[in-house]
């Protein structure tokens, strides 16, 4: 069911927690203005499966604001903030999502969202998009394209397309400059060391944090678990990530090695099993797994359910997996998402370039989608790099252009000393 306001002051928390985050969310702001005045998205029905979030609100609003007709549901049972879910809908905005939903109810959900017969979709994973292509596939005759926010989400449309069975125009938002190198590098980042602190309290300094995974999740989180006094490892299947990763001052080893000296485990691959049942075996007494990639695929959780004598959760988002020989295996947020389900998620303010990716990408399908075939599409690079200009202008922060002369040297062929 559409979420309920039952209670007043859980939207009104929302309210304010959205403004708070808005604080921070200048060329998001800058954007909605913008909309309220032109109404490029006047009449157009989204569906968005995002994280429920004080950031994501914003998100939802500016395109309200842009005459769209909106409705949410959830990426992650374990990501919707209730409040913010009660704040969107006192706005006019139908969620579906309550935090800690089973499956059985985040698929009705998402099910839901998508029964709204939605022209344009917004996806963090490509649920709503695998929903359409199987289940929903006679909603599919009036979807004109839709916007991916992530790098998982990305593979499988590619996979899609490469299938030749993906049906309409999706704009790779997490392929955007001012998304993936600040959100997933400096959100995930420190969100994720959030989640892992907020659930364990336990003290960075000192501790073997193995991150499994160096893409641009991976350089973030390892590089402040570095800053906090970690001694650092990284697992790469990609050898030239690998290679980075040991220029960048981290010690690099396969996942085999890993498992035996660390204490805190974190995958960020994209992938499943990054951490497998003989790495369990191979664990120290007392390690810690987490997981920031999207699926929960990327942790055997199976595995290490079958081979535990016991399990009690021992704080929230916390459980306590006693293993055969009595070593005990600490799992974290369920081996879903660390930073979203035991934390906040992103901070605001890289947020800002995410949905400002998010809004103008929608405009961009409202606009030109007659003239685009299916496929996967990187945003204009003029609009990213107005993202970045709007981002700069907001922190007061100024920076040179090429004058004249300087641009025809640059793109001339006769250039010489």
């Amino acid at each position: 069911m559409e979420y309920d306001i039952k209670d007043i002051n859980l939207a009104a928390d929302g309210a304010l927690r959205s403004e708070w985050a808005e604080r921070e969310m200048p060329v998001l702001r800058t954007i909605r203005e913008r909309f309220e005045r032109e109404k490029p998205l006047k009449g157009i029905r989204m569906a968005g499966c995002l994280h429920i979030t004080a950031e994501t609100s914003n998100l939802a609003k500016t395109l309200k604001a842009g005459g769209a007709e909106v409705t949410m549901c959830a990426s992650n049972p374990l990501s919707t903030q209730d409040d913010i879910a009660a704040h969107l809908v006192a706005e006019g905005i139908p969620v579906f999502a309550i935090k800690g939903e089973d499956n059985e109810t985040y698929y009705k959900h998402m099910a839901a969202a998508v029964d709204t017969a939605p022209q344009v979709t917004m996806d963090d994973g490509a649920d709503v998009v695998a929903m359409l292509h199987s289940e929903k596939t006679h909603l599919l005759e009036g979807v004109i394209g839709g916007m991916e926010e992530t790098t998982t989400g990305v593979i499988r449309l590619k996979a899609l397309h490469g299938e030749g069975k993906l049906r309409y125009p999706i704009v790779a938002v997490n392929d955007s400059d001012t998304k993936h190198m600040f959100d997933n590098r400096y959100g995930t980042g420190q969100s994720t060391l959030d989640g892992i602190i907020r659930a364990t309290n336990i003290l960075i300094t000192g501790k073997t944090v193995v991150t499994i995974g160096y893409g641009w999740c991976g350089r973030g989180f390892a590089a402040r678990a570095k800053g906090m006094g970690a001694h650092t490892v990284v697992c790469e299947v990609d050898p030239v990530r690998a290679l980075e990763a040991v220029m960048d001052g981290h010690q690099v080893m396969s996942m085999n090695e890993a498992a035996k000296v660390g204490n805190i485990f974190l995958t960020v691959t994209g992938g499943m099993h990054g951490v497998d049942r003989h790495h369990f075996e191979a664990m120290k007494d007392g390690a810690i797994v987490a997981n920031s990639g999207h699926f929960d695929v990327e942790i055997n959780v199976e595995a290490l359910e079958e081979m535990s004598e016991a399990k009690r959760r021992v704080r929230p988002f916390v459980d306590e997996y006693t293993l055969e020989d009595g070593k005990k295996v600490f799992l974290l947020a369920e081996g879903r998402l660390v930073n979203l389900g035991a934390a906040e998620g992103h901070p605001p303010s890289v947020m800002d370039m995410s949905f400002a990716n998010q809004a103008l990408a929608g405009e961009y399908i409202a606009t030109n989608h007659q003239n685009l075939e299916p496929g996967v599409y990187t945003i204009p690079h003029e609009l990213d790099s107005e993202i970045a200009r709007l981002k700069l202008d907001a922190m007061g922060m100024t920076f040179d252009t090429l004058t004249p002369e300087q641009d025809k040297y640059l793109n001339s062929w006769e250039s010489g000393t």
